[in-house]
């Protein structure tokens, strides 16, 4: 009995998500330095099957994008929860570190996507508009975390800055030194102390 349209668009879309989940793990350790074939070589695939699927290395690259673009919708729904700013704020970087340590190579795709000048200028815009996303929501709970007193006084859009930069570093030391990455990953807690008031008072230098 022949399979059905309905039994074949699985079929595809199995095979699609195969492919996906390989180029993943090649990604995380090539960059942009993956081919095709090595996609076609971890999805355990021919060569050819592989671009009745995606016509490019680009191509893939933008599904993995949109993949983690739709993965973050309802990531963000999340920090809607009836949480305080500070316990929402802490959440996030937990999540986002957590995110590093477990799949640096979600964050690789966007690092090596920004930074590379090949970059298709459409792919470019969805990575930048999926950062921008992730920085906005990161200084509204910032500024509301101040306002409640349990973020320190200080320009917020210096804090998302060292946020940023450190998560950034994670990413860049992952492809650096996966080694010392794995070794020495850092507790969330670091990062969120970051952003904590200061329990000690500052002195004030005497003059003269």
């Amino acid at each position: 009995m022949p399979r059905t349209e309905e039994a074949n668009q699985q079929i595809r879309d199995t095979q699609r998500a195969n492919i996906l989940e390989a180029a993943w793990k090649v990604f995380a350790q090539k960059g942009r330095a993956m081919t095709m074939a090595d996609v076609a070589e971890a999805a355990q695939i021919s060569y050819g099957l592989t671009y009745r699927y995606f016509d490019s290395k680009e191509a893939i690259l933008q599904a993995l994008v949109e993949q983690t673009l739709h993965s973050e919708d309802a990531f963000s729904q999340r920090f809607a929860l009836p949480w305080t700013p500070g316990e929402r704020l802490d959440k996030l970087i937990a999540q986002l570190v957590e995110t590093r340590r477990d799949h640096p190579e979600f964050a690789q795709v966007h690092y090596q996507v920004l930074s590379d000048a090949a970059t298709p200028p459409d792919l470019r815009e969805q990575a930048l508009r999926y950062a921008q996303r992730f920085h906005d929501l990161l200084r509204r709970l910032i500024v509301e975390g101040q306002a409640e007193g349990s973020v320190r006084a200080a320009d917020p859009d210096q804090l998302v800055t060292a946020v940023m930069a450190a998560l950034d570093g994670l990413t860049r030391l992952a492809l650096i030194d996966p080694e010392r990455f794995q070794a020495h990953f850092p507790d969330a807690r670091i990062i969120q102390g970051m952003l904590k008031p200061s329990r000690f008072p500052r002195t004030k230098k005497k003059v003269g």
